[in-house]
């Protein structure tokens, strides 16, 4: 007996199935159909191309070779000079200061010294002397196999007594010798800086100067300097160049941020290029034999005004069959110069008291100051 639509149960008729889509019949017209909806969904699943790494990792700018600048005609404060380091600083942020007089062989002391010692101990032994946000100084920290895929090492030196006293207990005799090459090395470096930063008080950073007398200007980062030692590997290929480059940028811009500085000069003799990192984009140069590569820092771009550009300096060595070491010192000066005629000798129009003129207008009112004692006394 046939039931009646009226006799099933109301659930029955609630969950029913909707009826399926009228597709046309025929092989061909579904497979068309398929064709469709395979060209649909890949049109509106594809994933966009994503632009973040071009952001962080700028393009390579046209070719652009720093100047030369000579150390002995800048310390004579001869005009070319000063107009190269001002021009670089503001267009490109680096410069090459050649004919510096340090000497090559207190360079390659330093360098076998941090090849063999500092570079040479133990995983272990570099792991109680790592970098922290707290102590800047040490060897940069790694983490899970990144040691062994790292192309360069770093190890941070500085005038720290936690430091010394760590390192004394860990290479007893050879820490000591180490730290008086770089003593002796850092000084020159230290020379050379404060001459760049004389030349750049008057034109750049008079502003700054007024801020900080007014007591309104906090600094930031550790003062002085100190030097990054890095230890190249040799043998990289070619292809894990490419892989590892950005990484690599991406990692310096992030330690940048906690090593704040005003100038750094590159020791990177033997290096194949010199790759300098902007926000706007990067250029790569082969540095000049000897030349102590010079770039600016964050400090200097604040302190300017934005008027000196602020760069990340990488030194790359390729086809290399051992490891390479380069240095890199960062300066701060405390205190601008205290010689007036640093601040005024490069602005128009200002006249330069020398120190002759200050010593005899000294005189005049000390002979002032006892010519009126006298008559006082005597009247």
């Amino acid at each position: 007996m046939a039931t009646s639509p009226e006799s099933l149960p109301e659930n029955v008729l609630n969950f029913r199935a909707p009826p399926p889509s009228p597709i046309a019949s025929g092989r061909r017209s579904s497979v068309r159909n398929d064709d469709i909806l395979s060209e649909f969904l890949e049109n509106s699943l594809r994933v966009p191309d994503l632009t973040l790494p071009d952001k962080i990792f700028p393009k390579q700018k046209s070719a652009q070779i720093p100047s030369r600048v000579d150390y002995e005609s800048l310390s004579a404060m001869e005009n070319d000079s000063i107009s190269k380091v001002l021009d670089s600083v503001a267009e490109i942020g680096c410069f090459q200061l050649v004919n510096h007089k340090i000497s090559r062989e207190l360079i390659g002391s330093v360098s076998k010294d941090a090849l063999d010692g500092i570079f040479g101990m133990s995983t272990e032994k570099k792991e109680t002397v790592s970098t922290s946000p707290e102590n800047w100084c040490g060897f940069e920290a790694f983490h899970g196999n990144e040691a062994e895929t790292e192309v360069t090492e770093e190890f941070v030196w500085g005038r720290d007594e936690g430091l010394k006293f760590v390192m004394d207990g860990i290479w007893p005799l050879g820490y000591s010798n180490f730290s008086q090459k770089m003593e002796i090395l850092t000084m020159h470096i230290e020379a050379m800086a404060e001459k760049v930063m004389s030349v750049l008080w008057g034109k750049y950073l008079k502003r700054w100067m007024n801020l900080n007398l007014n007591g309104r200007v906090e600094e930031e980062g550790p003062m002085g300097s100190r030097c990054c030692l890095y230890k190249h590997r040799p043998n990289i290929p070619a292809e894990h160049w490419l892989k590892t480059l950005r990484h690599d940028v991406i990692r310096m811009l992030i330690r940048e941020c906690g090593s704040s500085h005003a100038l750094s000069l590159h020791f990177c003799d033997g290096s194949s290029e010199f790759h300098v990192y902007s926000k706007k984009g990067w250029l790569s140069f082969v540095p000049e034999e000897d030349a102590i590569v010079v770039t600016v820092g964050d400090k200097l771009q604040t302190w300017s005004g934005g008027q000196c550009k602020h760069v990340i300096g990488r030194p790359i060595f390729k086809s290399k069959s051992e490891d390479c070491i380069s240095m890199a010192f960062l300066y701060s000066p405390s205190l601008p110069p205290k010689s007036p005629s640093t601040m005024t000798s490069f602005n128009k129009g200002e006249k330069t008291i020398s120190l002759s003129q200050q010593a005899m207008t000294a005189l005049f009112f000390t002979l002032i100051y006892h010519f009126v004692v006298y008559i006082y006394r005597n009247s």
